[in-house]
């Protein structure tokens, strides 16, 4: 079975592991990906952040990335 992007998961391990996801994160809102605080903060830390529905974010980047 292969990995899927969860909430915890750190910003920068998300990147790492899956870069094609960065169109996804963008086109959500998220527009802090080269920022350096965002390397260490979960996707739940920065969608709370940008006001968004971490739930919605990571069912968009696991349906983007076919897991």
């Amino acid at each position: 079975m292969e990995n899927k992007v969860t909430k915890d998961m750190t910003m920068g391990e998300i990147l790492r592991q899956y870069p094609e996801c960065a169109s996804t994160l963008l086109e959500s809102g998220m527009h802090c990906l080269g920022c350096p605080s965002s390397q260490m903060e979960s996707l739940q830390d920065a969608c709370t952040v940008h006001n968004l529905d971490a739930d919605a974010i990571v069912n968009k980047i696991n349906t983007a990335l076919g897991l």
